[in-house]
């Protein structure tokens, strides 16, 4: 179902491009927090799982003028006509009102992969084999985030344990407003070069709200018109244009 009533809050990002190193650390933590099992032996490009992926993008020029960028591309939260809650057929990607964040719903997922067609930044992955963890990591999995099984898919949603528990601390605390607590997802908080900027861009105070509007600040595919929630920054005139120029990175 789409969206109909206005969010109380719009969560997002802001990744500055030209902080990224390429290193990977989100994409471990992205894995670690939220029980990504580790690839099976026989899993290729196509059917391997990873919530977020750092993909290095070349000018294709030729020294001395090449120059690279690698981009971290997690589900991007579109928040308009988004692609994949409207293809689904069993109501299993759904929008939060009171965030904006686009969740998944494994138990309903029937594995048609409509959602990963209609994706257009490839962004969602799909179970082929059941989760399996080496011997004795089990007892490291994260009791706030359940696995998914085989046959369905799965995407980022900005760590909804973590926005979980942060909902349960503030309610603990007696705050009223528990819809907008203070959390930070897993890749952000892991990026030591400090790249990825979380928080509600309906904020106009927030940090994510002042750099969402920052000169060089941008959105892949924004011609697609999805108002995708995960915004770019990049002083680099051929990384804005090439965010346009595709379908994928």
């Amino acid at each position: 179902m789409e969206q109909t009533e206005q969010s109380k809050s719009r969560y997002g990002m802001v990744v500055d491009l030209d902080k990224c190193t390429g290193c990977g650390d989100c994409v471990v933590a992205c894995a670690i927090e939220n029980n990504v099992a580790p690839a099976e032996q026989k899993a290729t490009e196509r059917t391997g799982i990873t919530w977020l992926r750092v993909y290095p993008v070349t000018n294709g020029e030729a020294f001395p003028a090449h120059d690279a960028v690698f981009v971290p591309m997690m589900c991007q939260q579109c928040g308009h006509h988004t692609p994949c809650v409207s293809v689904c057929p069993q109501n299993a990607v759904e929008v939060d009102p009171t965030t904006g964040i686009v969740g998944q719903i494994p138990q309903r997922c029937l594995g048609c992969r409509y959602c990963m067609t209609a994706c257009p930044f490839h962004a969602r992955y799909f179970n082929w084999w059941d989760p399996e963890w080496p011997a004795g990591t089990e007892a490291q999995l994260n009791p706030d985030v359940a696995p998914r099984m085989r046959g369905v898919a799965e995407k980022c949603n900005f760590c909804h344990g973590r926005l979980h528990a942060a909902r349960t601390r503030a309610a603990a605390e007696g705050k009223s407003n528990i819809a907008s607590p203070a959390y930070t997802p897993a890749c952000a908080e892991s990026c030591p070069a400090q790249a990825i900027v979380f928080g509600d861009l309906a904020d106009e105070s927030s940090d994510v709200a002042r750099l969402s509007k920052a000169h060089d600040t941008f959105r892949f595919l924004s011609k697609l018109g999805t108002e995708p929630k995960v915004y770019y920054h990049s002083a680099k005139e051929w990384v804005r244009k090439m965010a346009d120029q595709s379908p994928a990175v």
